[in-house]
C-alpha cells in the first residue's frame, strides 16, 4: 500500500497542503495548458488522500480558473500551475493584445524600476556574474538574430533575484503567461521592442555601481521604448 504523502493536517491546512501537493504533481508531470489531468483514482494513488479530498482540490484549482472540467471528459489545464502559482494566478482575460501589453507594462514598470534600484544597492559578486552571463548570452543571440526572446527574460530574472527579495520573482511567476507576451514577439514583428537592447548593459553597469537611481532611470529608458513601439505597430 503506498505511504500517504499528506500528514494528517486540521482541514483547512489539509485542503491547502492537498492542493499543493497536486500542483507539485501537476508540474512534475509537465502537464501543459489544454492537458487533461489524470484520473482521480490514479491522483488519489499518487497522494495518498480520498476522493473527496481530490474533488475538493479540483474545485479550488476550477475556482482559481486554472484548471476545467468537461463532462465526460474530465479535467483540463487552462494554464501551467506550480506551487509558486497557486495561490494568486494573475492573468489579463483580454482578447486585444494592445490593451493587455500596455496594461501589463503599467505592472512592470512599478516591479522593474524596483527591483532595478534595489539590486544595485543589494547585489553580490555572484549576482553580478550571473546577470552579466545573462547579459551577454542576451547580447551574442541578439547579434546573430536580430532579436532575442528567452535570453531577455533570462537577463531581467537575474536582476530579480539579486535583490534578495523572493517576493519579486514569486511576483514575476504569478505573472508569466501574461508577461511572457513581451518575450514572444507580439504583433508577430521580431524588432518589437529592439532598440531598447542598449539599455540591459547600461542597466548592468548601473547595477555594478551601485547607482539606484540610474538603474531606475535605465530600466524607464527600456519600458520607455516599449510603449512606443507597442503603440505604433498596433496602429
Amino acid at each position: 500500500m503506498n505511504k500517504p504523502l499528506i500528514p494528517l493536517l486540521p482541514p483547512i491546512d489539509r485542503a491547502r497542503q492537498v492542493g499543493e501537493a497536486l500542483a507539485d504533481y501537476v508540474e512534475g508531470a509537465d502537464l501543459k495548458s489544454g492537458d487533461r489531468l489524470p484520473a482521480e483514482r490514479e491522483l488519489m494513488a499518487a497522494l495518498g488522500v480520498g476522493r473527496s479530498t481530490i474533488r475538493e482540490a479540483i474545485r479550488w484549482f476550477q475556482a482559481l480558473g486554472v484548471v476545467e472540467s468537461r463532462k465526460g471528459s474530465g479535467n483540463y489545464l487552462l494554464k501551467p500551475i506550480s506551487r509558486r502559482t497557486i495561490h494568486m494566478p494573475l492573468s489579463l482575460d483580454t482578447a486585444n493584445l494592445r490593451d493587455a501589453l500596455l496594461q501589463t507594462l503599467q505592472v512592470r514598470r512599478g516591479l522593474e524600476c524596483e527591483a532595478g534600484m534595489v539590486a544595485a544597492r543589494m547585489r553580490t559578486a555572484s549576482d553580478l556574474e550571473m546577470i552579466e552571463a545573462r547579459l551577454e548570452e542576451m547580447e551574442r543571440v541578439h547579434h546573430a538574430k536580430g532579436a532575442s526572446g528567452p535570453e531577455d527574460l533570462a537577463f531581467h530574472l537575474a536582476v530579480y533575484d539579486a535583490t534578495h527579495n523572493p517576493l519579486f520573482r514569486q511576483l514575476l511567476e504569478q505573472m508569466r503567461e501574461t508577461f511572457e507576451r513581451f518575450w514572444s514577439h507580439p504583433f508577430e514583428r521580431f524588432d518589437f521592442a529592439r532598440r531598447s537592447f542598449p539599455y540591459h548593459r547600461t542597466l548592468f553597469d548601473a547595477i555594478v555601481a551601485q547607482d539606484p537611481e540610474a538603474a531606475r532611470s535605465e530600466t524607464l529608458k527600456i519600458l520607455e521604448i516599449v510603449e512606443e513601439d507597442i503603440k505604433e505597430m498596433s496602429k
